[in-house]
């Protein structure tokens, strides 16, 4: 139940963008009553919710195209959503404006089996496209754990990552084009089927810069084929700190796997009664360890991996004996965000990423503060490429337990910036980290972020407030005294 105030919507500016509006989507197209904008209050973040003031569902470039312009003469600020998936509330409404969803753009416009590229509109499905190659022998390959239900528009706004993207990347390194629309109504075509392009690396600019510059109608991306082989390892450890440091040897000795994942003992005992994946729910925590290729290659990575292991203190070691285990080894890490439900009414994910060897420290840290706060904490981590996802439990309908959940993850994201790091790895900074980011950024940096803001949206309608905070933020935030995050969603309702 939602106890967002009917005066936070302007029902005259309401009537003026309904009217505007009106004259480019059918009456079911276009949201304004109550009962139709509520389902999007909120993206993943469900702690923060705002009603929009109107929703737009286009299902047509030409639509998209329209819309910005009328929002862009009427200075209406919007705010693109795909699946909703998002961690960070980057797809948070806004009261007085237009959120526009590209949920019906969910075609899957071409596929070239021969350059091995799809081209998608923006609400097709991450797995979707697997599952589609997969005759062709081929797969995308950035995984995120939402992969059912994430939307490739969704992943280039974050620049999502996923299980494999240690050897892989991000979704920065497996895209080549974009269809985006400025606010003023203007398409942009950025990259090009080739590895390189004259001038400055506007795809890389628009990947993960959260909606804040463009809306994206259109992604192509760079398909691989499937490995040979793939095996997996579960390594068990009787100490959390070793399972780090076992991480940074892997490294250390010279392998990239396909994919190096931790879970600690909280996490395996939740998700384990349903994955049924075999975890040792003795250990302090689990490393998942992979190689994919051909088959000697695969074979003589395991062995090297299997001694590191060893080396590294682990209690037991497993190798995948089939595809089916391999499977089910990842099922569980896959399956981790929503086994939080199990054990906790409510869960916090953060997303701060740190220099490997600074994992065993940052573990030690995260087990402190849990006792500091009184809260449980369940380590979750991208560990190859130190992207932490600690999810933080608690119970909203306590109170002060968001508010301890607030600072308790506010102290994560200044440590990982303390140990070299940085708030984000993959989620994006949204509303939830954009005081941490005062942290992280002096004055002349975020000027220079603003200055681009306004080379592709002068006025600043599209996703306000979010991702990069303003020079008078982050004065009044230096003043407060307070952690990141206390104080910042004072104008939104919390459960």
């Amino acid at each position: 139940m939602s106890n967002v105030a009917e005066t936070t919507i302007d029902r005259a500016r309401q009537h003026e963008v309904v009217a505007a509006l009106s004259a480019i989507l059918p009456a079911h197209a276009l949201l304004h009553e109550r009962e139709d904008v509520q389902p999007y209050e909120c993206d993943g973040l469900s702690a923060y919710r705002r009603l929009p003031m109107v929703v737009a569902q286009p299902d047509s470039e030409d639509q998209v195209r329209d819309i910005l312009r009328a929002c862009h003469r009427l200075r209406v600020p919007v705010v693109a959503r795909g699946a909703g998936t998002g961690l960070s509330g980057g797809a948070l409404p806004p009261s007085d404006g237009v959120l526009l969803s590209l949920a019906r753009f969910m075609r899957i416009l071409d596929i070239d089996p021969v350059a091995r590229t799809a081209r998608l509109q923006p609400g097709v499905r991450n797995l979707a496209i697997s599952e589609a190659v997969a005759p062709l022998g081929l797969y995308y390959a950035p995984d995120p754990s939402s992969q059912i239900a994430c939307s490739i528009g969704g992943n280039v706004a974050e620049n999502a990552g996923g299980m494999h993207c240690l050897k892989y990347g991000l979704t920065v390194h497996n895209i080549l084009k974009l269809r985006a629309w400025t606010i003023e109504g203007e398409l942009l075509e950025i990259g090009g089927d080739g590895l390189d392009a004259a001038g400055y690396d506007l795809l890389a600019l628009l990947t993960g810069s959260e909606g804040l510059l463009a809306i994206i109608t259109e992604v192509t991306v760079k398909l691989l084929p499937r490995p040979q082989r793939a095996q997996c390892i579960l390594a068990a450890f009787d100490d959390i700190v070793k399972a780090g440091q076992a991480v940074a040897n892997v490294i250390a000795a010279g392998i990239i796997p396909a994919g190096l994942e931790m879970m600690d003992r909280i996490t395996t005992g939740a998700v384990e009664p349903f994955v049924k994946a075999g975890y040792p729910l003795d250990a302090a925590a689990i490393l998942l360890c992979e190689s994919d290729g051909i088959e000697v290659e695969v074979a003589e990575e395991i062995a090297h991996m299997t001694a590191v292991m060893q080396q590294s203190g682990a209690t037991e070691i497993r190798v995948s004996r089939d595809e089916a285990e391999r499977l089910r080894f990842w099922a569980g890490r896959k399956s981790a965000f929503p086994a939080a439900g199990r054990i906790s009414p409510d869960y916090y994910c953060m997303d701060g990423t740190i220099p490997k060897k600074a994992l065993a420290r940052m573990l030690n840290e995260i087990t402190a503060l849990s006792a500091k706060y009184g809260l449980r904490c369940m380590n979750v981590f991208h560990a190859g490429d130190g992207n932490l996802h600690p999810l933080i439990l608690y119970d909203a309908n306590k109170p002060g337990e968001l508010e301890r959940t607030e600072a308790f993850g506010a102290e994560i994201l200044k440590l990982s910036i303390d140990v070299g790091g940085t708030i984000t790895g993959e989620h994006g900074v949204g509303v939830e980290k954009i005081d941490s980011m005062c942290l992280q950024f002096g004055t002349a940096e975020l000027a220079l972020f603003h200055a681009l803001k306004a080379a592709f949206d002068e006025h600043a309608l599209l996703n306000p407030g979010k991702a990069v905070p303003t020079l008078h933020r982050c004065a009044e935030y230096g003043r407060m005294h307070v952690h990141a995050g206390q104080e910042k969603f004072a104008d939104l309702p919390r459960y």
